[in-house]
């Protein structure tokens, strides 16, 4: 018999398990390898299981055109092994997606961690079983697992946003969604293609479509701001230099609220001159990448500071798309960075090809897909091919696709109705031994990802590691903490003007989704402080039994 939860499995009696482990790690992309790794080197024996057929993540499922990094790679890797960071090399300022599964599988490789990372394997349940105090999986294609602690590293990004339009799946033409892309790649040559959607990955591969594409027609709800990536091969000469003293800049970065290091400007905008900020923001613009907002202390904090640099993007939008409407079509009116500042390579540009037509969709939204295009106010699109770039069901997505049912039976997905509940983004109360890895609550994709794994798999088994050094085997967020600690995530999110819009940040992009702001938005180097010091007071607000 196949268990999910029922009264058997709460009684502690289910069938055995394929395999039983101390364990379970949900997810190969960078926070599974790193997780396997720290449990292996403390003798634990620790199981991945992989919904996809290799490692990567997020970067063995996005292989859309143009897909890379909006971090430096220099930056974008760990920095847990000294030999590690000096034997990889970067080809690029901005490491492109083929890139950067190359090194997540060099990874796997030099630490021999595919063999206890079970793969094309999807998890269907995941249930608590508090009699003899064990996590219970089974996957899709029924194989079952067991488990004294279950970690969940299944990503902030990774469970695909579909938008349910009308007509959908009566659409002739091939489709395909920029998170899911086919492995062997797609050529638009002579086709006509429809992209729906203007973030991120839209403004990433939209370019080289248009290059392939007889005609592109793009259907853009909400515009957003973006910056120049000024992407080119590293310089051999910084590389040499950052290689001399890696952990200098690691330290830097640690002391970033983003986890980035860069050139941050002390000064207020609003008490800068007109041209002090032209000047400031010009030399941004340049420089390229998401340190523009470092142009000034106070762009996320003030709106008539914000204004100003909002002011200044739109005027690059105009300056570089030569038919007005177009050019207005695609100017934001919402604060900067309130949604994640994208970078690009020649996005707006690409709105001069004769070849490329933006539809607003916001003034008149599609009617229906059909059978040989999209209908919008009317008039139909005709198309060879849809692109949905619409995005991901981002931060809980991937773990509310996965019946998660904790202590009495109560699932996850029924506690978290109202959104996220999370100590520090790491145990939801109600949970035993289950963890999350960048979980809802941490500051996640507000910073530099792989030092955010990092510290949190770091955390974890430094947290196994105290249990299994006095016995213990169970622990729990307390629910007055997690009440405590979620206060405080909204109380510090009030305070920016990044809760001010519509974004995946509040699950805007999601119909029906709470709108909570899910990331911790108080910076980096105050969550990881609070963390260490949660640790060291004997990882107060958590119970611990054995």
């Amino acid at each position: 018999m196949r268990y999910g939860f029922n009264a058997a499995t709460a009684a502690g009696v289910s069938a055995m398990p394929d395999r039983d482990v101390d364990a379970v790690i949900v997810g190969a992309g960078f926070a599974g390898l790193y997780m396997l790794h720290r449990l292996r080197g403390m003798g634990l024996s620790a199981l991945v299981l992989e919904a996809g057929g290799g490692v990567g993540g997020t970067w063995y499922w996005n292989r859309y055109p143009g897909a890379r990094c909006d971090v430096e790679s220099i930056q974008y890797s760990y920095q847990f092994s000294q030999e590690l960071q000096q034997e990889w090399e970067w080809s690029e300022r901005y490491a492109p997606q083929p890139e950067i599964l190359r090194y997540a599988e060099h990874v796997a490789d030099r630490y021999d961690l595919r063999r206890d990372i079970r793969f094309d394997t999807r998890v269907k349940t995941a249930v608590y079983d508090s009699g003899p105090g064990r996590w219970r999986l089974e996957a899709e294609d029924g194989a079952r697992f067991t488990a004294t602690w279950c970690i969940m590293a299944t990503g902030c990004l990774s469970a695909a946003n579909l938008p349910e339009l009308p007509g959908r799946d009566a659409f002739a033409g091939a489709t395909y969604h920029t998170g899911q892309w086919p492995h062997d790649g797609v050529d638009f040559t002579g086709l006509r293609v429809g992209v729906i959607g203007t973030g991120s990955s839209a403004i990433q591969s939209i370019p080289i479509i248009a290059g392939q594409a007889a005609h592109l027609t793009v259907f853009q709800r909400t515009p957003n701001y973006t910056i120049p990536a000024r992407n080119a091969p590293l310089d051999p000469e910084l590389v040499r230099r950052v290689k001399a003293d890696y952990p200098a800049l690691r330290r830097q970065a640690w002391r970033m609220p983003n986890g980035i290091a860069f050139r941050p400007n002390p000064q207020s905008a609003l008490a800068a001159t007109p041209e002090e900020r032209r000047r400031e923001y010009q030399a941004r613009w340049e420089e390229g990448g998401l340190t523009f907002m470092g142009a000034f202390n106070d762009l996320i904090l003030d709106p008539d500071a914000n204004a100003t640099a909002a002011e200044f993007v739109r005027g690059k939008i105009r300056e570089i798309v030569a038919d007005p409407d177009t050019a207005e079509a695609l100017c934001p009116s919402n604060v900067i960075g309130c949604k994640r500042l994208c970078v690009d390579t020649d996005y707006y540009r690409t709105f001069n090809r004769a070849n490329v037509t933006l539809v607003d969709v916001a003034r008149s939204p599609i009617e229906a897909i059909t059978p040989t295009g999209v209908r919008v106010g009317g008039v139909e699109h005709p198309l060879d091919a849809i692109v949905y770039a619409t995005g991901f069901d981002a931060m809980t997505g991937a773990l509310l696709r996965i019946d998660i049912r904790g202590e009495g039976g109560r699932a996850l997905r029924d506690k978290w109705d109202g959104g996220p509940r999370a100590y520090l983004g790491l145990a939801t109360a109600g949970f035993p031994n289950l963890f999350m890895i960048t979980g809802p609550g941490s500051p996640s994709v507000l910073t530099n990802m792989l030092p955010s794994i990092e510290q949190h798999v770091d955390w974890i088994a430094d947290c196994l590691g105290h249990l299994r050094a006095r016995g213990l085997a169970r622990i729990e967020a307390e629910p007055a903490a997690e009440d405590a600690w979620v206060a405080h995530v909204n109380e510090v999110a009030g305070g920016s003007l990044r809760s001010t819009c519509s974004s995946w940040y509040v699950g805007a992009n999601v119909p029906g989704k709470p709108r909570v702001f899910m990331p911790y938005i108080g910076g980096f180097p105050a969550y990881v402080d609070r963390c260490e010091a949660i640790a060291a007071n004997g990882y107060e607000g958590f119970a611990l039994g054995a």
